[in-house]
C-alpha cells in the first residue's frame, strides 16, 4: 500500500477511535461516517473540540431537536472541524428553519441544514431550498413510492446544478433504469441515480463506470453491497481515475481494516467494511482545490454519497435501537 493510502487508513482508525470516546454506546456505522468526516478533511480529531461542539449542540438546540438524536455525533464533528463552530451553528440551524417551512423536519433534514449553510451564499438559502423542493416533487412524481425524506438532501443538492430541472431528472431516471438491469431496484438503487446526476456525463457513460467498478472488486476477489452501500461506490466511480486502480486501493484498504478492531469475524460486516473502504479512497483522490466545473459538480456528488453514508448510518442504527428495544 503507497504510503498516502496507509496514512489514510491509519487516520481513520484514530479518528474513529477519538469519536467513539466522546460518543459512547453509538453504532459502529456512525463511528465509521464520523472518522471519514476528519479523513475528508484532511484534519485529525480532536477530542477537546468534540466536546465543546457537544456542549455547543445541547446550549442552542431543544431536548427533542433533530439536531439532538441519531445525527449529534456527525453534527458535532462537523462543527469541530470548522474555524467558527458557533456562528457555523448559527447559520445551520436558520437553514433548518428555512427548510421546515418546505419539508419535514427530521434528522436527514439536519444534515441538509449544515451543508446548505456550508455551500450556500448568505441571502441565497430560500432560492436553492425552493428550486429544492420542485426537485423533489418532481422526485416523487417518478417514483412516489421510493421518495421519502432523506432525498430531500439530494433534491437541495441538485439545486446547485447548472443544469435544468428537466435535464436532472431525466439523467437520474435514465441511471436508474439502466442500472436497475443489474442492481435491485429500490431506495438505494434511487440513491444512485441521485449521486450520478450530480455529476457530469452522459447517463450511459456514468452507470458503464459504475458497474465497471463493481465489476473490477469482483475480479479482485471482493464483494460489494448492492443496497445503501452502492451510493458511496457510485461516487469512487466518478473519479478521474482507472476503475482496475480504484479497485485494487479498496482491496488493499479492505485488508487494512479486516485486521482492525471492530471489523474482524465478531465486528463490522464485510459490505460495510467494504464501503467504508470505498469512502477512504475516495478521499484519496477527491478534487479539494480545482475550480474546474466538472471537478466541481464530481466534489458535489461526493458530497451527496456521504451524506448518503450518513443516512445509511442513521438508518442503521435507528433499525439497531428498535430491534434492541422490540428485545427487551
Amino acid at each position: 500500500m503507497r504510503e498516502s493510502l496507509k496514512a489514510l487508513c491509519d487516520s481513520f482508525i484514530a479518528n474513529r477511535d477519538v469519536v467513539k470516546e466522546a460518543f459512547r454506546m453509538e453504532s459502529s456505522h456512525i463511528y465509521a461516517v464520523c472518522a471519514n468526516i476528519f479523513c475528508a478533511r484532511g484534519i485529525p480529531a480532536d477530542a477537546a473540540k468534540l466536546t465543546e461542539s457537544k456542549a455547543l449542540i445541547r446550549q442552542k438546540t431543544g431536548i427533542f431537536s433533530s439536531f439532538r438524536g441519531i445525527v449529534r455525533p456527525p453534527i458535532a464533528c462537523l462543527l469541530a472541524v470548522q474555524d467558527h463552530p458557533s456562528s457555523v451553528l448559527e447559520q445551520t440551524l436558520n437553514c433548518y428553519d428555512l427548510l421546515k417551512k418546505r419539508f419535514w423536519g427530521s434528522e436527514y433534514l439536519a444534515l441538509l441544514a449544515f451543508l446548505l449553510a456550508d455551500m450556500t451564499k448568505p441571502g441565497k438559502e430560500a432560492e436553492i431550498i425552493a428550486r429544492g423542493r420542485i426537485i423533489y416533487e418532481r422526485m416523487k412524481a417518478e417514483h412516489p413510492f421510493l421518495t421519502s425524506t432523506e432525498d430531500s438532501i439530494f433534491a437541495v443538492l441538485m439545486a446547485f446544478s447548472p443544469h435544468s430541472d428537466d435535464e436532472l431528472i431525466a439523467d437520474m431516471e435514465t441511471c436508474y433504469q439502466l442500472l436497475r438491469q443489474r442492481f435491485p431496484s429500490g431506495n438505494a438503487l434511487q440513491a444512485v441515480s441521485h449521486v450520478l446526476a450530480l455529476s457530469e456525463g452522459m447517463p450511459e457513460e456514468k452507470t458503464r463506470r459504475l458497474v465497471d467498478l463493481y465489476d473490477a472488486i469482483l475480479a479482485a476477489g471482493g464483494k460489494y453491497g448492492k443496497r445503501n452501500e452502492l451510493a458511496t461506490l457510485a461516487a469512487v466511480s466518478i473519479l478521474r481515475t482507472d476503475v482496475s486502480l480504484l479497485a485494487a486501493d479498496m482491496m488493499e484498504v479492505d485488508a487494512f481494516l479486516s485486521s482492525q478492531k471492530g471489523y474482524g469475524i465478531l465486528g463490522m460486516d464485510k459490505r460495510s467494511r467494504m464501503m467504508h473502504a470505498a469512502m477512504i479512497v475516495s478521499d484519496e483522490y477527491m478534487p479539494h482545490t480545482t475550480v474546474e466545473t466538472a471537478a466541481i459538480a464530481s466534489t458535489i456528488s461526493i458530497i451527496a454519497a456521504q451524506q448518503a453514508a450518513m443516512c445509511a448510518a442513521i438508518a442503521a442504527s435507528a433499525a439497531a435501537s428498535t430491534a434492541a428495544n422490540a428485545s427487551n
